[in-house]
This record gives C-alpha cells, structure tokens and sequence, in this order.
C-alpha cells in the first residue's frame, strides 16, 4: 500500500494530498498527535515528575485540544464539506492561537533567565480562556495553572518518595524542561511553538491542495 501511495505521490503530488486529506488517517494523526503531546505533558511532566503548568502552559495545551477535536470531528467523514471545513477551522484556529502563547511563554522565559527579571509579563494564576470558558474550574487538574511561567523545574512536595525511575526524570530535568538539558537545547516553549508551525505547513498544504483541485474541476 505505500509503494502505491508513494507512486501516485510521485506522479501527482497535489491530487495525491488532496486525496489524502479526504481520508480518515491524516485527520486522526492529527487527533493522535495532538491528545499524545498533552497527555504526555499532564501524566508524565505534570505529575510523575512534579512539572506545574504554567498560565501559558495550559493555554497551549487548550490549543492542542482544539487541534484534537478538530482532527476527530473531520475524521467523522472527511468527504463530508461541513466536517471538514470544521476540521480546518479548529485546526488552523489552534495552531495560530498556540503560536501566540509558544512566543509569550518564550519571551517570558528568556526574561526570567536574563540578568532583567522586571520584564516579565503575563503570567497570572486567574486564566482567561477563550469565550470566556471557565476551563479551570471544570478541568482544574488539566488547566488550573499551578506554577510560575518560565520556570519548569521539578518541585516535588516534601512528603512524596521518589521511585529511582521518577528521581532519574527529577536529576534529569533540575534545570527545567529542555530538549537536551545538558546543554539547555530548546525550552518547553520552543519546542511547542516548532510543533505548531510543523502543524500549520501541513495542514496548508493539504487545503491547498484541496481547494486547488476542487477549483481545476469547475
């Protein structure tokens, strides 16, 4: 099956997407991607190594939410205008809102460890959702914001006893979250805003492709 797709890929790459993206399997990689990366974040990070979100934090992972549902409901029937074009909607919508909070959160981690601290800005234990959505009162164990932005330290509470696999993750990570932390290689928010830009160009590329065949039709 991937020696054929990749031959019609070849052949004609913008039909070929636009015929992918009137399947399922790329709207629930989506889904699958976005539900892995906050389930990591709330199981592993949160609470097996004692990583409290910050107000940004659970701003991004309500945009990988959206991203979810949005890959879920196209997946319904992808074929179906209505689905997909909600599907984009909710995809694009938190791609371009999890950009923003992926800068702001980078922005005020590079404040906080700079030599001017006063810098930063928006950071607040009172989140404000989009429309309004009271998410951390409904939800508080995933969007109650419980730590300080730019720091993603582990803090692990005086009475809790470390497995030696948990005490690993805790040395590993004592200096915050980075993609290699012994060199401080790309932050948290860094790495975020990498998987949403990724995020944005293929889900472009696909509606492109979309629209493009759909226009050379007519």
């Amino acid at each position: 099956m991937l020696v054929k797709f990749w031959k019609e890929f070849k052949n004609s790459p913008v039909n070929t997407i636009a015929k992918w993206q009137d399947m399922r399997f790329l709207w629930l990689l989506m889904a699958f991607v976005s539900i892995t990366l906050i389930i990591v974040a709330h199981s592993l990070f949160q609470h097996y190594v004692y990583m409290a979100p910050c107000e940004q934090c659970v701003y991004i992972r309500f945009a990988f939410f959206c991203m979810f549902f949005g890959g879920l409901i196209a997946a319904i029937n992808p074929k179906q205008i209505v689905l997909k074009i909600t599907g984009y909607v909710l995809g694009f919508w938190g791609i371009i809102q999890g950009i923003g909070y992926s800068l702001k959160l980078n922005a005020i981690h590079s404040a906080v460890h700079s030599d001017d601290p006063f810098g930063v800005q928006g950071c607040s234990a009172e989140p404000m959702f989009p429309f309004g959505l009271p998410l951390d009162k409904w939800f508080p164990d995933w969007f109650k914001p419980t730590g300080d932005c730019g720091y993603d330290n582990p803090i692990v509470p005086s009475d809790v006893e470390l497995s030696s696999l948990q005490q690993w993750f805790v040395d590993f990570y004592n200096d915050g979250w980075y993609l290699i932390p012994k060199y401080h290689f790309i932050n948290m928010a860094q790495a975020c805003l990498f998987a949403y830009v990724v995020c944005f160009v293929l889900l472009s590329v696909m509606l492109i492709c979309w629209i493009k065949v759909k226009v050379s039709k007519r």
